[in-house]
C-alpha cells in the first residue's frame, strides 16, 4: 500500500471514529433529555400529591360522631351498686342521633352543658354526688350531652369546641373514664375571656383521670370530633330536644328529668341539693 493510501485509510478511521462519538453524544443527551422530564414529571407529580394531602387533610369532613354517644350524649346506669356507660354505636356520616328510649319507672336526668359555663360548674359541684348516688343504687339513670354554646368567649381558641371534642374522645376509647374525665374538666375550668387549656393540657387531664387508652392523646390533640360537636350544637340548639316537650336548647346547663325542664324559670339556685331531690321525686324518681 503506497503512503497515500495509507493516509486515506487512517482519515477514514478517524472520520468513522469521530462519527460514532457523535453518535454515541447525541443517544446520551437524549437518554438525560427524557430522564430530566421524566423527573420533573415525578417530582410534579410528587407536589401535587402533597398538595391535595395537605387539602384534604384541612376539609376533612365532620365525620361519623363517637362510640358511646349514639343520642349525641353518654349515658350511664346502675349496676351492681356500679356506675357503668352504656355502649353503642357511633352516628354514621351523615346520619342522624338515636334517641335513648327511657324507663319512667326512674328518674332520668339529662344534662346538657358546656365546659366553659360557670353555672354549669355550679350544677356539677353541687348535685354530682347526689346524682351518682341514685344511678349506683338504680334509681336514676344519667346522661350528658356537651356542647359549644361559648366558644366566642374563649378569645378565638374555641375551648368549648375542643374541650367537648375532648370529652366525646373519651367516651368513644374509654367510657369508663367520661365521668372522672368530665369532674376534672369543672375543676380546671378556665374563666370566660381566656383562650382556656390547651388540647395537649386537655389530653393531659383525660389521662390523669384513667383515660389509658392508647388513642385518647392524638384523638384530642387532633380534635377529631369537632366536626361532631358542630353538628350536636347545631342539632341542640335547633331541634326538638327528644324526651322532653322542650323545641330547643337556649341556655346552661339545661337539666330535664323525665321530659321536665329543672329551673325553667331561673329562679332556683343551680346548688340547691334538697331543691333538686324534690323535683327528681316529683317526676318520677326515688331518690
Amino acid at each position: 500500500m503506497s503512503e497515500n493510501e495509507s493516509k486515506k485509510v487512517r482519515r477514514d478511521a478517524a472520520r468513522e471514529r469521530a462519527r460514532e462519538a457523535r453518535v454515541q453524544e447525541q443517544a446520551r443527551r437524549r437518554r438525560n433529555k427524557t430522564l430530566g422530564i421524566s423527573g420533573i414529571i415525578v417530582g410534579s407529580l410528587a407536589v401535587v400529591a402533597v398538595v391535595v394531602l395537605v387539602i384534604a387533610n384541612s376539609v376533612q369532613p365532620a365525620g361519623p360522631g363517637p362510640r358511646n354517644m349514639a343520642s349525641d350524649g353518654i349515658l350511664f346506669t346502675g349496676q351492681s351498686g356500679e356506675i357503668v356507660p352504656v355502649e353503642t354505636k357511633a352516628t354514621p356520616d351523615g346520619g342522624t342521633p338515636t334517641a335513648t328510649e327511657q324507663d319512667d319507672s326512674v328518674a332520668n336526668i339529662t344534662v346538657y352543658s358546656d365546659y366553659m359555663c360557670p353555672y354549669c360548674n355550679q350544677f356539677e359541684t353541687a348535685q354530682m354526688d347526689q346524682i351518682e348516688q341514685w344511678v349506683k343504687a338504680g334509681s336514676a339513670t344519667l346522661e350528658l350531652h356537651p356542647f359549644n354554646l361559648l366558644d366566642r368567649v374563649s378569645l378565638g381558641s374555641k375551648y368549648s369546641t375542643r374541650s367537648a371534642a375532648a370529652a366525646a374522645c373519651v367516651a368513644n376509647y374509654d367510657p369508663d373514664a367520661f365521668l372522672s374525665y368530665n369532674t376534672s374538666l369543672y375543676e380546671n375550668q378556665p374563666s370566660e375571656s381566656t383562650k382556656g387549656l390547651t388540647n395537649d393540657e386537655l389530653a393531659s387531664l383525660a389521662k390523669d383521670a384513667g383515660a389509658t387508652n392508647s388513642k385518647v392523646t392524638s384523638c384530642i390533640t387532633g380534635q377529631h370530633f369537632a366536626g361532631w360537636v358542630a353538628d350536636a350544637t347545631n342539632r341542640v340548639m335547633n331541634d326538638p330536644i327528644p324526651n322532653s316537650s322542650l323545641d330547643k336548647v337556649t341556655s346552661t346547663p339545661t337539666i330535664i328529668v323525665n321530659g321536665k325542664q329543672y329551673n325553667a324559670d331561673g329562679t332556683t339556685p343551680l346548688t340547691d341539693t334538697d331543691a333538686f331531690a324534690s323535683f327528681v321525686e316529683q317526676n318520677g324518681g326515688a331518690a
